[in-house]
């Protein structure tokens, strides 16, 4: 583990304008590093390189299969450094091992994927008569700003990092405060795979400046930001004064629909994945499970022996697949995840199982199920982004709907049940970007991921995620005689 990590601009290692800012163990409490701190002079510098690079046409005029056996290597660069990668990963944002490396593994499927569609992005022609002769391009729109997360600062770089290389953009990526050094590797890939230098730039600095300064930068041609609310609404205002498009992914409060008929048994691997996965700090949480009044009392108690089969500790000493959860990403979200337990309780809601700090060094959370919430309740509607569960039940499925669409957010939701046309209903309801049926994170890389509502706009993932990156040009030609 080096003790100071730079940032990478124009093809350079560099410090950064506003010195250093240390990063934090969250297994620990302990400092790991240091890592330079941007300035809006290093976003210029950032952003100039790689307005450069494309106005230079070093990637826009590949043929796109070959901006495609690039993009497709950097994936591979990732899986051949993987025991480097996520060691750092696990000690910066204190997930497990084991799923730090489900991380890379998914960081490259992202490339991979992204780099096989390249060649896929094609116009048509449009019949207007003999005199004509009319067809469509689609061409990059230039620099995008990409605004990475902390929770999955190495998934979510390469989500949008592969689509828009696969397509001919140039890159300027703020790495999250919190989470920044393993994003390092994509700087080494790029050079890895022979990339121009100022095609990808990764730079770490603060949201209200360095962030602001991205999102604000009359050079920047397109953002993807994936984050809080607040800071989105920021984001997006800063876009529109340069008339810049975005794609914004804001979290959700995502529930999951059980029926009287639902396989009970089944749904306990439902509850692991789906809310104790990187301690509940996924924007697509099951954060919610809205349960049949009949059958509420057996899942409650099938639940809760998930959330205590659980062993919580750090990261690092948890190599190997298996039923852990580690630390949350500071114990500022621990304490604030803990705030909204407590908080829940005095608004009439019961602990089942959880809900307390562990007496250890780091930011742990004891794996947590509320029961008795009921749908006015703050907890009902707040994302926890923590390993925080709610139930609350219903009895008739017009109700279900009512309870789960009951949130200003709409980014994934799901539906438990053995009838399919109650399944169909409910999906066909639901006020979701992506709805799972019987199982919690069903799809893939290939299938498209967005939000309704204050889950922003704009789809991730998926072919849907290409057009994020390109503009169309239509040419029409009037023919002679």
């Amino acid at each position: 583990m080096k003790t100071y990590w730079q940032n990478y601009i124009d093809g350079t290692w560099c410090d950064g304008g506003a010195g250093r800012i240390d990063v934090i163990n969250p297994g620990t409490g302990e400092k790991l590093a240091e890592q330079a701190l941007a300035d809006a002079g290093d976003v210029d510098r950032a952003v100039m390189a790689a307005r450069r690079v494309h106005l230079s046409g070093a990637l826009s005029d590949l043929r796109p299969v070959e901006r495609g056996r690039m993009v497709r290597a950097m994936g591979r660069y990732l899986l051949d450094h993987i025991d480097e990668i996520a060691p750092v990963l696990t000690l910066e944002q204190g997930k497990p091992l084991w799923e730090a490396r489900i991380e890379v593994e998914g960081a490259a499927r992202y490339f991979e994927y992204y780099g096989n569609q390249a060649e896929t992005v094609e116009g048509r022609s449009i019949p207007l008569g003999k005199d004509y002769f009319d067809f469509t391009t689609y061409e990059p729109f230039g620099v995008s700003a990409q605004i990475i997360p902390w929770n999955y600062p190495v998934e979510m770089t390469a989500r949008s990092l592969s689509a828009a290389l696969a397509t001919g953009n140039t890159c300027v990526i703020k790495t999250p405060e919190l989470t920044p050094l393993s994003n390092a590797w994509f700087a080494q890939a790029a050079e890895a795979v022979g990339l121009p230098k100022g095609a990808v730039n990764i730079l770490c600095g603060l949201g209200h400046q360095t962030g602001a300064a991205l999102s604000a930068h009359p050079h920047v041609n397109q953002i993807v930001f994936t984050g809080s609310v607040p800071t989105g609404i920021a984001i997006a205002t800063a876009a529109a004064q340069n008339v810049v498009p975005c794609v914004l992914e804001l979290g959700g409060k995502s529930a999951a629909i059980v029926h009287d008929d639902a396989d009970l048994a089944a749904f306990e691997n439902d509850v692991r994945w789906g809310i104790y996965f990187n301690a509940g700090q996924v924007c697509s949480a099951m954060s919610r499970v809205i349960v049949h009044d009949s059958v509420h009392d057996e899942l409650v108690d099938r639940m809760v022996g998930v959330a205590q089969s659980l062993t919580v500790k750090p990261g690092v000493e948890q190599p190997e697949f298996g039923p852990t959860m580690g630390a949350m990403v500071s114990e500022g979200q621990r304490d604030r995840a803990a705030q909204m337990v407590s908080d829940a309780e005095m608004q009439g809601a019961k602990v089942a199982t959880g809900g307390r700090k562990l007496n250890i060094p780091g930011a742990f959370l004891e794996p947590t199920i509320l029961t008795d919430v009921t749908p006015d309740m703050t907890v009902a509607n707040e994302e926890v982004f923590g390993p925080v569960l709610s139930v609350l039940k219903f009895s008739s499925d017009d109700e279900a709907i009512k309870i789960a669409n009951n949130t200003a957010y709409g980014l994934v939701g799901g539906v438990f049940t053995s009838n399919l046309d109650r399944a169909t209903r409910a999906a066909r309801h639901l006020r979701a970007g992506q709805v799972f049926v019987n199982e919690w994170y069903a799809g893939g890389v290939e299938t498209p991921f967005g939000g309704y509502g204050k889950s922003g706009y704009g789809r991730e993932k998926g072919r849907e995620a290409l057009w994020n990156y390109v503009q169309t040009k239509n040419v029409a030609i009037r023919l002679k005689g």
